[in-house]
């Protein structure tokens, strides 16, 4: 009986599982007697896997950075390179500025408040803080950081919160504890009104700025190519720069008054190359204008911290972090600065031009690869982004899911350890190194110019981020690079997230009635004498008193930059790589909604359905991008049936869809029966034609082919402008 068999199987393997567990002697096994695969032999392997496909061009893969990807990396082809004997917080700083990592000190949690109101604003950094971030990161509106009053901004709490007066920045750091957690407020081209604010509020309440850590730090590049214009020159702008480190040298020693962002040249598009390249270079004008303006390297060094922008490459992410540290390292060395000031101390967030409108929630996967690649590649703090951020303000759910990610990762996932993690990567180390050549390579080019303002000025920056920025479009375009829910795998029941505008005129009324109320009992002649003295010198000191006068933010500003000169470059345009599939299907579902019609497209699928469904399922999924009508079916028998279900359709556009194989018969019967029975229609055909059959389709009726290398937004955009969506 097979049962009894089967039971005299199960015995026989349990007594050699017996006999063989009393055994402890085993003879030894020489391992030499296996051949190790050669890189010719993998090679083959592959190729046969490939099923003719070439090697060189399938696994392989190029990106922005000028880097191709090898398929695989051993150590035999990385041995030169392999970080031997080098430690974390020792010599260039590869492995990181901290001899004891994350253990000794776990990166910061940084999230952004941005409430408009400073009494708002205040309540949510502190339930930030109770709920688990460690830095007080502070986001002000586009007014504040530009020194202009609340009462006169365009915009009121446009990117975060609006700060005018002393009594504002005491309302936002009320309860604060700055003693215990960093204070991150970036203030745009100029430190020296916000941090006079900062220091007059801590003084107003009993306290000095000794303890104080973290970062009030100025970007006056950065905002010079973000707003394409200062109002005074860049020389004053150093000036400022060197009052507010001087200041923080001697009262807030553990402040940090210069924060050189790479996010105008991310958003812009730029490879991560150019990014890098463009804020070493920043930070070495800033070195450069402090040092002539009395201060030691290793003071000037000591004020400045980074912002990089994690984008959607991982490995190359990693990469970059690791490769930009020694390059920093390197060039405060040649400046003269000791071991500690050589230290980079980086700031990071995800890259908002990698983040989308549709499908948002796929941000909170986008974004958590960011922060993984920041961890493993050495930040030292990070701001994760609420996944509706290319929408609205975060709220309460948002917020926390984006906070959340950075506690797992600390509390969970065990990321504090080990030290470098990619140490030793033959991946990593590779790509480190091709990263540290290549951004050196980039930044000595804009030292070549004259350093970055000339080059900016020059505008051969803006032009080589522009020229990136026009292949990730036609990438985009062509579904090269993939964008889920946008250019691929679209949701087709998918509700927008409200925008849940603010009402500005409102808050703006809000403002100025706090702001008038401050100022109806100051005493003018005092502000305005304390007012004359910061303008005399422009130090932090006088400013510090000027506040406390009852000097607003504006006339902080004013004092330092009236009669000044300007600066004017090219600006670099904020981007995001799914901006133009996102108004292509915008454009349609406006269109359907104001006209209840949309593009309507018929599948032509000719045979049964294992002949067309692989076509049809691509066709569909590629016309769904743009949030068209698919008109499906099962198949049709004959080309009679197929047009005349065509014709009955009244479809814009048609798809033939079946094999390669059938193609030659099918089309020359159909595509011309098509234009017959709809004679305003266009006809594609699913996949691509082989050169010799490309005349016959053509002259049969085919006006353009749906396949992996067609221009999606082009034959989208096209098929828009048929239907008149597009004037």
């Amino acid at each position: 009986m097979p049962e009894e068999k089967e039971r005299s199987s199960d015995e026989e393997l349990q007594k050699l599982l017996k006999k063989s567990a009393d055994v402890e002697d085993f003879p030894d096994v020489p391992l030499d007697e296996f051949t190790p695969p050669t890189d010719e032999e993998w090679k083959a392997a592959c190729e046969a896997l490939l099923k003719g496909a070439p090697f060189e061009k399938k696994m392989f893969t190029k990106t922005y950075e000028g880097i191709t990807f090898d398929p695989m990396y051993t150590r035999k082809h990385t041995e030169d390179i392999l970080p031997k004997g080098v430690m974390p917080g020792m010599g260039d700083y590869l492995r990181g500025v901290d001899a004891a990592g994350y253990i000794g000190k776990p990166w910061g949690i940084a999230q952004a408040c941005d409430e408009t109101l400073p009494a708002e604003n205040n309540e949510l950094l502190r339930h930030e803080n109770d709920k688990g971030a460690t830095i007080y990161h502070i986001v002000l509106d586009t007014a504040s950081r530009a020194g202009v009053d609340a009462r006169q901004a365009e915009k009121v709490g446009d990117t975060g919160t609006s700060v005018t007066t002393v009594e504002d920045m005491h309302v936002l750091l009320t309860g604060l504890d700055l003693a215990k957690f960093p204070l991150y407020v970036y203030t745009g081209a100029n430190a020296v009104p916000l941090l006079a604010l900062v220091a007059a509020a801590r003084r107003a309440a009993g306290e000095d700025m000794k303890n104080v850590r973290g970062i009030v730090g100025a970007d006056p590049i950065g905002t010079l190519v973000t707003d394409g214009k200062l109002p005074a020159s860049l020389d004053s702008y150093y000036d400022s720069l060197a009052a507010a480190a001087r200041w923080a040298t001697v009262n807030a020693p553990h402040l940090r008054t210069v924060f050189v962002r790479s996010d105008v040249y991310s958003s812009g598009g730029a490879n991560d190359v150019q990014e890098v390249a463009a804020v070493l270079a920043a930070a070495t004008a800033y070195l450069r204008a402090l040092c002539e303006r009395g201060l030691t390297i290793d003071a000037a060094a000591s004020q400045i911290a980074f912002a990089f922008s994690m984008g959607a490459n991982f490995f190359l992410q990693i990469a970059k972090l690791r490769a930009v540290r020694p390059l920093w390292a390197q060039i405060v060395k040649a400046f003269g600065g000791n071991a500690e000031a050589q230290k980079m101390r980086i700031h990071a967030r995800p890259a908002l031009f990698f983040k989308t409108v549709y499908d948002p929630y796929v941000n909170m996967l986008r974004n958590t690869t960011e922060i993984f690649s920041g961890v493993v590649g050495g930040i030292d703090s990070f701001e994760s982004a609420p996944f509706d951020e290319p929408i609205r303000k975060g709220d309460e759910f948002s917020r926390r899911i984006a906070r959340n990610v950075q506690i797992m990762l600390q509390e969970e996932f065990g990321l504090l350890q080990p030290i470098d993690p990619a140490g030793g990567s033959w991946a990593v180390e590779t790509l480190t190194r091709q990263m540290k050549e290549k951004i050196w390579a980039a930044f000595q080019g804009i030292e070549k110019e004259g350093g970055i303002a000339a080059a900016l000025r020059a505008g051969t920056v803006q032009e080589g981020i522009a020229k990136v920025l026009a292949d990730r479009f036609k990438n985009a375009d062509l579904r090269r690079d993939r964008i889920v829910g946008n250019n691929m795998y679209p949701n087709m029941t998918e509700t927008l997230l409200e925008t849940r505008a603010e009402d500005t005129a409102a808050l703006k009324a809000q403002r100025t009635k706090d702001i008038e109320a401050y100022l109806s009992d100051i005493d003018t002649k005092h502000r305005d004498e304390a007012l004359a003295a910061f303008r005399a010198d422009g130090s932090v000191q006088n400013a510090v008193e000027a506040a406390l006068a009852g000097a607003t933010i504006a006339e902080l500003m004013a004092a330092l930059t009236a009669g000044k000169g300007a600066e004017t470059v090219a600006a670099i345009a904020p981007h995001r790589w799914s901006e133009r599939f996102e108004a292509l299907r915008r454009r349609t579902e406006d269109y359907k909604a104001a006209k209840d019609d949309n593009v309507k497209i018929f599948l032509a699928n000719m045979g049964p359905i294992p002949q067309h469904k692989a076509r049809a399922d691509f066709t569909t999924g590629f016309l769904q991008v743009g949030a068209f009508e698919v008109l499906g079916n099962d198949g049709f028998k004959t080309v009679d049936e197929a047009a005349e279900a065509a014709r009955a359709s009244g479809a814009d556009a048609v798809v033939i869809c079946s094999t390669d194989a059938t193609y030659p018969e099918i089309v020359p019967a159909l595509a011309p029966k098509l234009h017959k029975v709809l004679p305003q229609a266009r006809v594609f055909l699913a996949g691509a034609a082989p050169k010799d059959l490309l005349e016959t389709y053509k002259e049969a009726g085919i006006d353009e082919y749906i396949s992996v290398r067609a221009n999606c937004y082009e034959i989208l955009e096209g098929l828009q402008k048929q239907k008149g969506m597009i004037a």
